[in-house]
């Protein structure tokens, strides 16, 4: 007989929890769920009652989770995305009338995301003329921009492409990548023996971490200078450089994954947002649709393994909904 779940234990309440761990304030949860203060408070007391414990430190402003709190969002957020994903199961992408289509996705969604992604969209468009490009971020943005894509995904731009309309899909933290063993205590100025590895300045990721590095005072010899993910990975396994990148990018890293080790990035945390952009002239369910079930992949290919591995990134590696707002990109 199936175990009932305790009374008092309801998706209301599991949702209220979800958002409040995202923004640590009532006000912007009850804002963003349509609901008053005085009901998300009432939500989490009957939730942390029918659990018995205490989920939210009170006292912290922003709020924060209690231990015990982080330990139950892992298996709330596990129970509302099955939920979801059960919901948009029975009515996802009906494309099924869709003539054309051309789709846009950065590289690093090439081996993980993207042929799921290309499969699905192969089954329920039957009568579509499909185009899919791979590309970096500011290209896209580009094509997006010259009407030449219809979709695409890739890291926030800023501002965003003209004509077009965004939905968020993650949050993409930057982080230290050193070789293995590493140490790191003395933050950036202690990687001097090291060469840095820089990102290709006309992508995203490259503009992101010069204004970084600019904010932080640090001068870096310009030696390396690279658009690939795996040279750049290879190079810091060898025990050659370090450089700045994001868990999307790390996990990547394939069989050099092994010969390094992250850390949380020193100063004020930056992230790039990964989103889908839409021409303006695809404002119905079909984009959302596609961001859907983007976001369920994101989340079983690179969300969740990459914070089991980096568990320091459980609050800022996070795949996004709807509701999030829009990012700021720096």
């Amino acid at each position: 007989m199936p175990e009932t779940l305790p009374k008092g234990l309801t998706l209301r309440g599991l949702e209220v929890f979800e958002t409040l761990a995202r923004t640590g304030s009532v006000a912007e949860t009850a804002e963003r769920l349509g609901l008053s203060a005085p009901a998300v408070s009432q939500q989490l007391r009957n939730l942390s009652l029918t659990l018995g414990v205490e989920l939210v430190d009170h006292s912290r402003r922003p709020m924060v989770l209690t231990p015990a709190g982080r330990l139950f969002l892992e298996r709330a957020e596990t129970a509302l995305q099955a939920l979801r994903a059960g919901q948009r199961g029975l009515a996802m992408l009906d494309l099924a009338d869709l003539s054309a289509l051309s789709l846009g996705v950065i590289e690093d969604f090439e081996n993980e995301v993207t042929p799921q992604l290309a499969t699905d969209l192969a089954e329920a468009m039957t009568q579509c003329a499909f185009r899919l490009v791979t590309g970096a971020s500011h290209a896209l943005h580009a094509q997006i921009a010259r009407r030449e894509l219809d979709i695409a995904i890739c890291a926030a731009g800023s501002p965003s492409p003209a004509g077009s309309l965004t939905h968020p899909l993650i949050d993409d933290p930057y982080i230290l990548a050193v070789p293995k063993g590493t140490d790191v205590a003395g933050g950036l100025a202690a990687l001097r023996s090291l060469t840095f590895l820089r990102r290709d300045p006309d992508q995203v990721m490259g503009q992101q971490i010069e204004r970084y590095l600019a904010a932080t005072g640090l001068s870096l010899p310009n030696r390396f200078e690279m658009d690939s993910n795996q040279s750049i990975s290879a190079l810091v396994a060898g025990g050659t450089g370090w450089t700045i990148t994001t868990p999307l990018s790390l996990l990547r890293a394939g069989r050099f994954a092994g010969g390094i080790d992250a850390h949380p990035l020193p100063g004020q945390p930056m992230s790039r947002r990964i989103v889908l952009y839409a021409t303006t002239d695809w404002s119905g369910p079909i984009p959302a649709q596609i961001a859907a079930r983007a976001r369920d992949l994101i989340e079983d290919r690179f969300a969740s393994p990459g914070r089991e591995r980096m568990p320091w990134l459980t609050e800022s590696f996070r795949v996004l909904r709807a509701i999030d707002a829009d990012p700021a990109t720096s």
